[in-house]
């Protein structure tokens, strides 16, 4: 079994401190026990968060990394599956535990080596696999396939005095709706389709057995724990997937789940493709036709965008260019600017970035709340 690369687990952090906000003096100190010997632990949390997003934990000087992000059944073949399995979650621990009370720490309970030992499976090795046996099928319709592909751990912090002290949890299942396997090493890629049915069941079975584990802990045996199924993206789709249900306990018995009505969306919308609002597709393509106006040399103008129902809840551009003079890029960074206020939809969280082969040209941010993009442009010094 592979851990995914290291440049994923890197800029799966660097998504989530940025989503914590900036750092901060403020700090508070709680004793903990070291074997027979007290050490004095020091707690920070970054600062004041902007747009609902929670403040995070650093311990000692160092921002509290989680111990078991990254870890997958095996390599993960869509990118867009990691980013959107992170950020879906935040998302979804929001509706429980709110950022306005609650300090968000990277999941520290369950270890590398659990996790992995869970999302592996089961044998005589390896009791605790949450992962059917391998029953030694290479047919696709009927080898034991690998339903949950990566498991993640979110830890809610409440202050008390002076420490912070575990107040909630957020478990996210990453489940498989297509199992990639090999029938010899090296071989060619071979696949196991699995119905949204079975990938409810399976991920459903898989959250009591989690559940039931997590709550042997005594730090845990009270706290209410969020369970949420995502539904991975094939290697070959253009964006990651969705959150489909989740369910808050309070004990050891699953309570009644959630379903979640995500969905991602890529523009502009080709093959009659479905979107949950044709305003939306119709201004994109308004944006779209007036930047590859007004520049020849442009290699495309391309969103993917996340809805809930039909509201959307941010929006991603990418423009890819041929630019060379630092004028041209400023000039039409200023003119995208312009153009995305006018066309793009308002009162949601929009990024643009403006880039060539050679890097990133220029990006532009505009957050839920505000009218005016800001951008920044790339030197070359």
């Amino acid at each position: 079994m592979k851990k995914i690369s290291t440049l994923i687990a890197l800029l799966g952090l660097s998504l989530l401190l940025v989503a914590c906000g900036n750092l901060s003096n403020s700090s508070m100190q709680t004793n903990s026990t070291t074997g027979q010997q007290n050490k004095k632990s020091t707690y920070q949390v970054t600062g004041q968060p902007s747009d609902g997003q929670y403040t995070g934990v650093i311990k000692n000087g160092h921002y509290l990394t989680s111990k078991a992000r990254g870890l997958t059944a095996d390599q993960n073949g869509n990118i867009n599956n990691v980013e959107s399995f992170e950020n879906g979650l935040l998302d979804v621990s929001k509706k429980t535990f709110s950022p306005d009370k609650y300090v968000f720490q990277e999941g520290q309970y369950l270890s590398s080596s659990t996790v992995q030992n869970w999302i592996d499976r089961k044998s005589k090795d390896n009791p605790t696999g949450l992962n059917p046996t391998n029953n030694g099928s290479t047919d696709p319709n009927k080898r034991n396939p690998i339903y949950l592909q990566s498991l993640e751990e979110q830890d809610f912090m409440e202050k008390t005095g002076n420490s912070l002290k575990i107040k909630g949890m957020t478990i996210g299942l990453a489940m498989n709706s297509i199992d990639y396997y090999h029938k010899e090493q090296y071989g060619p890629t071979f696949e196991t389709k699995i119905s949204d049915a079975e990938l409810m069941k399976q991920g459903k079975a898989i959250a009591q057995t989690v559940l039931a584990r997590i709550r042997q802990n005594k730090d845990l045996k009270k706290i209410p724990i969020v369970i949420a199924i995502y539904k991975q993206a094939s290697n070959d789709s253009l964006t990651g997937g969705t959150f489909k249900t989740y369910s808050v306990n309070n004990g050891v018995s699953l309570d009644s789940w959630k379903d979640l009505d995500y969905k991602n969306v890529v523009f502009p919308i080709k093959n009659g493709a479905s979107v949950p609002s044709s305003n939306d597709a119709s201004a994109f393509e308004n944006f779209q036709t007036q930047v590859e106006s007004f520049f020849p040399n442009l290699s495309g103008v391309t969103a993917q965008a996340r809805y809930n129902g039909k509201s959307m809840q941010g929006m991603q551009v990418t423009i890819t260019t041929q630019f060379y003079s630092e004028t041209e890029i400023d000039s039409f960074t200023q003119f995208v600017a312009d153009q995305a206020q006018k066309y793009l939809p308002s009162g949601v969280k929009i990024d643009i970035t403006v880039s060539s082969s050679e890097g990133i040209q220029s990006f532009l941010t505009r957050s839920a709340n505000e009218r005016n993009f800001s951008s920044h442009v790339f030197t070359s010094y």
